[in-house]
């Protein structure tokens, strides 16, 4: 089985990449950070190669008190929350414009594989600017009931979807979504977290 290994920046997938190396039936692909480049890398990659099965690795933030730094999800519903118009103060999402949009990607049908089934299966909203302001974050919270957010999810699931690749996005909670506190992220746990979850699932030693 060929598989591809998508994350944003090398320092998430830096705890197995030497297990990848040398290593045919796993390839590597560090797109960048933000939606544009996870589209753009990925649809080019996939277009160049067929794939077995596409799994982003990554970070994220939580929405959710039970989702605390350092818990591992597979996120199987993500949306592009920020799509939209603004109307003086009040944002109308894409749906309410009568606009033919695929804002939201689902993952109807993830991979059989035990170790992913294992992981919380969450809802996602993908974003250009992390929260960071309360009255904002209540207010997509209340629109969109996200659990997580990124900054590449559902651009990885929609390539991967127009692609026909079976795939799973897999994160592991850095922070709250909160007013920017750097001294609470636990980025180090979760990198670690992340590279035990892609072990069992890719079954590295």
């Amino acid at each position: 089985m060929k598989t591809l290994i998508v994350a944003a920046t090398e320092a998430e997938v830096a705890p197995i990449d030497p297990l990848l190396r040398g290593r045919r039936d796993v390839d590597l692909l560090v797109t960048g950070v933000g939606m544009v480049a996870t589209a753009a890398n990925c649809a080019r990659r996939l277009a160049q190669a067929r794939y077995d099965l596409a799994l982003n690795l990554g970070l994220c933030g939580s929405f959710d008190f039970a989702l605390t730094p350092g818990v591992v999800v597979h996120v199987v519903s993500d949306r592009l929350s920020e799509l939209g118009a603004e109307d003086g103060d009040a944002f109308l999402p894409v749906e309410s414009l009568q606009l033919a949009s695929d804002h939201v990607v689902e993952n109807r049908n993830p991979p059989a594989n035990v170790a992913l089934a294992w992981l919380p299966k969450v809802t996602g909203i993908t974003v250009n600017t992390v929260h960071g302001n309360p009255p904002t974050i209540a207010a997509v919270a209340s629109r969109c009931r996200p659990q997580v957010e990124s900054m590449e999810g559902a651009a990885f699931m929609y390539a991967c979807r127009l692609a026909d690749v079976p795939f799973a996005q897999v994160r592991a909670v850095s922070n709250m979504v909160e007013r920017r506190n750097r001294t609470a992220w636990r980025i180090p746990e979760a990198v670690d977290a992340l590279a035990t979850a892609a072990r069992a699932i890719l079954q590295l030693s």
